[in-house]
């Protein structure tokens, strides 16, 4: 397996990242998984953009810029051979010592990994969370950070209770998203998802269906299930139709014309 690491393209089994590294001892970085498809990254611009923003926001070093970053992965993919695929793009603070506060002069871990794709269209049936929330309230809620232990926590409830998912409410008790995907409920003739305020990661496949279908940002709750005609979940790697929760249906409980609609275009 070959990947790209602070630089270089290496097979997986030479690479070295430092045991003090902060991405592995405080979670502290950020995370892309973009699409491949016939040999280069889906809408790479907006995960390039989302990742410099998060960067911001948690003043971290960005140790390369995008026409390197581009170049970068057009390498990666040529040197595995993958043309349908998922590239994931990690990036950490790096060394520091011990302790919360950021090094001055930190210097940055850059992974890049390519596997071929696991494509996620099968029907989900899923749980309403009741170990975690999401903190609507924190800035973390907008970033696809390194630390997931809400996302785990909710996802291991549901295997627990026989789900193949989990959604997330927030602290006021609407709905956020799911463990790793944007949710959409159609209601009444409208396509709704919660507001990033609520709680919902900014995803990039959401970007596009609130641009070019129509969609709305709208305060949404459970009660708001029993109300949908049709529930879709969303993410780089591909839209499912949510058919069931807490063991009751959603709509008819099978996939509906909206998701259709989504599925017959191919730019999103």
């Amino acid at each position: 397996m070959t990947i790209w690491l602070n630089g270089r393209l290496m097979p997986a089994a030479e690479a070295r990242i430092d045991p003090a590294d902060r991405g592995f001892t405080l979670g502290d970085g950020l995370f892309e998984t973009i699409r491949i498809k016939d040999g280069a990254p889906r809408h790479l611009p907006r995960h390039l953009d989302r990742l410099d923003a998060g960067a911001t926001l948690l003043r971290l070093p960005r140790p390369y810029d995008f026409a390197d970053l581009t170049g970068a992965m057009a390498a990666l993919i040529e040197a595995t051979g993958v043309k349908d695929g998922v590239l994931r793009l990690t990036l950490s603070r790096g060394t520091g010592a011990r302790g919360v506060l950021p090094p001055a002069d930190a210097r940055p871990t850059l992974l890049m990994t390519v596997a071929p794709a696991a494509h996620m269209t099968a029907p989900v049936a899923a749980v309403i969370a009741r170990s975690t929330r999401r903190n609507e309230h924190s800035p973390l809620s907008r970033l696809k950070s390194l630390n997931y232990l809400d996302s785990i926590l909710a996802r291991q409830e549901a295997a627990e209770r026989g789900a193949d998912e989990a959604l997330l409410l927030n602290g006021a008790g609407r709905l956020a998203e799911s463990s790793v995907a944007n949710l959409f409920l159609s209601v009444a003739g409208r396509l709704l998802t919660p507001p990033v305020a609520d709680g919902a990661l900014p995803g990039i496949r959401r970007a596009l269906i609130l641009e070019r279908h129509g969609a709305e940002e709208a305060p949404l709750t459970p009660d708001d299930l029993a109300r949908a005609d049709e529930s879709i979940l969303t993410n780089c790697l591909g839209l499912r139709p949510l058919v069931a929760v807490d063991g009751r249906p959603v709509g008819s409980g099978a996939a509906g014309p909206v998701l259709a609609r989504l599925l017959a275009d191919a730019d999103l």
